[in-house]
């Protein structure tokens, strides 16, 4: 059996929710969603959630350093600055960055939500929403059980039908509560043959749960103290996966 595991920001795909009711209330949360990008721009778009108070979650592969890649936020129409207040590295174990921007120059009705992270940890078979800017999707925690053997023990929580989600950074909310359970991380691949090109190839989503108060995140520091903190990290390698450098494209 091959596996692949990597940092992937992938096109959005859209598949038709279930009834109308349900589509308007998920469709709701469309507004948390956001872009995030690099500057200079790359040939992808990241995304990420707004959390409220000018603050927005997402991957941190998908800003890298930030202090590299002078990240800025699009939401409500606006092109926004934003500076890191805490990151996090795949290196260190927590795929997440939470950036800042000027809440003053977001929309009146913008600056007045709040999006709650959910306070208990995902279970297996629990239903998910997917939101980027574009759309939502429908998706399921999954058991970590169902990935081969040589991987499970490494993700405690991923999702299956990534190919009807959006990228990396996307959030993913609880069905029932609509607060925010995760952010989409690394996409895992796993061909039941791996001597036969031809074979099915499954793909899931892992999933990082939202938290602001993880002690794996650094808080923002000066330029000079990042540069040295980002040369003493190195990738991590194993023979069933693989990440690139963070900031790296991928």
């Amino acid at each position: 059996m091959r596996v692949t595991i990597n940092l992937f920001l992938a096109a959005m795909v859209l598949v038709p929710l279930g009834c109308a009711h349900a589509e308007d209330t998920d469709e709701s949360l469309r507004v948390y969603a956001v872009n995030i990008i690099r500057h200079p721009p790359e040939p992808w778009t990241g995304k990420g959630i707004y959390l409220g108070r000018g603050l927005v979650i997402t991957a941190a592969h998908v800003v890298g350093w930030a202090f590299r890649t002078n990240p800025s936020v699009q939401i409500a129409g606006l092109d926004l600055p934003a500076k890191a207040i805490k990151e996090g590295s795949v290196h260190w174990g927590v795929d997440l960055t939470l950036l800042s921007v000027d809440e003053q120059k977001l929309p009146v009705s913008l600056r007045m939500r709040r999006m709650p992270l959910c306070e208990t940890p995902p279970w297996t078979g629990e239903p998910v929403i997917v939101a980027v800017p574009e759309g939502t999707a429908r998706s399921r925690i999954m058991s970590p059980q169902l990935l081969p053997q040589n991987v499970r023990r490494r993700f405690s929580t991923v999702i299956g039908d990534v190919a009807t989600s959006a990228g990396s950074g996307s959030g993913v909310f609880d069905a029932g509560h609509k607060c925010l359970l995760g952010i989409m991380s690394r996409k895992i691949s796993v061909r039941a043959n791996s001597a036969d090109a031809r074979s099915e190839e499954k793909d899931y989503r892992e999933i990082f749960r939202a938290s602001i108060n993880d002690p794996r995140l650094h808080p923002g520091r000066p330029h000079a103290c990042r540069r040295i903190a980002a040369s003493r990290s190195k990738p991590l390698t194993a023979v069933s996966f693989s990440r690139p450098a963070q900031g790296q494209r991928h």
